[in-house]
């Protein structure tokens, strides 16, 4: 995992169950630090409209529990963030940046460093939700300079409930320890605990450790794949899938970003997005049809599905 990410050392790379697990740790962890870093009533979390709800639940967590205020970045109609928005929105209280690397609706590849360099301007660490960008091209965490990252293993062909946390320097001896049990511990006794070095302070109990050699034959098989001539024939398909559907009456298709990634979400005028699957699928075109887990984003183009 740290090589596939270019992470400076083993001890920045937390393994998770998945993505989901990665951004509650944060969250939860950020909201039980102490000052200055600490999330607290009144604090500012900054995501945007383009998130998975993966990466939108744990932080209402802390806006339910804590009081914190969540900010949002717009989406442009094309399906681009709205950077000079973005760069408009940090305040005082801006404690931490949440976005996605590649909208997994969109497709559209945010420009991660440069989100990265405006968020750490104003002091602010970042996070960014890397699941779908792993998949379609080499992720650089260090060129990114990104505080956290994080990835799941299901969508690199690797084992379900596999993922990991990428944490920038000495962030993990920072944080207060996410689980509590085996493994994640030096030294227990009546009085009190002292907590095992990061990483293994966030690995509380048996860990997955055939999924996690699972995952890493995954990555080498990926990293052997993912090819310039590999990405440009994904971009042709696209290209291909993108122009077909252009050439049909009432088709929309949502997220035109220059750039973007080899995902295409589109909406039929008149018929839901359901019955088009299902319809499809009887041609043998497997799809998926819903609301792919970005209730904002769907709000935001006017429609509950595509």
């Amino acid at each position: 995992v740290r090589e596939f990410l270019n992470a400076g050392s083993v001890d920045e790379i937390v393994f998770t169950r998945n993505a989901t697990e990665g951004y509650n740790l944060v969250a939860d962890c950020f909201g039980r630090m102490p000052a200055p870093y600490g999330i607290g009533e009144g604090d500012e979390i900054i995501l945007s409209i383009m998130e998975h709800h993966s990466n939108i639940v744990p932080w209402h967590f802390l806006r339910e529990r804590k009081g914190v205020v969540i900010k949002w970045v717009p989406v442009t109609e094309e399906g681009t963030l709205d950077i000079e928005a973005y760069k408009t929105i940090f305040t005082s209280r801006t404690k931490l940046v949440a976005l996605v690397h590649m909208s997994n609706v969109l497709g559209t590849e945010n420009p991660a460093s440069e989100i990265a360099r405006i968020a750490h301007e104003h002091g602010v660490p970042i996070l960014f939700d890397g699941s779908q960008a792993v998949v379609h091209g080499a992720v650089d965490v260090a060129a990114i300079g990104c505080d956290f990252y994080v990835l799941t293993g299901h969508k690199l062909y690797g084992p379900n409930a596999t993922g990991a946390l990428y944490a920038k320097g000495d962030w993990l001896d920072r944080l207060p320890p996410f689980l509590g049990g085996g493994e994640m511990i030096a030294e227990v006794s009546e009085e009190g605990v002292v907590y095992a070095a990061p990483p293994h302070k966030f690995e509380a109990g048996t860990p997955a450790i055939a999924d996690a050699i699972g995952l890493g034959a995954a990555l080498d098989w990926m990293s052997a794949r993912v090819t310039p001539e590999a990405l440009a024939h994904e971009h042709s398909l696209l290209e291909a899938a993108a122009a077909g559907l252009r050439a049909m009456e009432g088709v929309r298709i949502l997220g035109t970003a220059p750039g973007k990634g080899p995902i295409l979400s589109f909406v039929v005028e008149g018929a839901h997005a359901h019955d088009l699957a299902q319809l499809m699928d009887r041609y043998g075109v497997a799809v998926r049809a819903g609301h792919h887990c970005a209730h904002p984003l769907m709000k935001r183009f006017g429609i509950t599905a595509s």
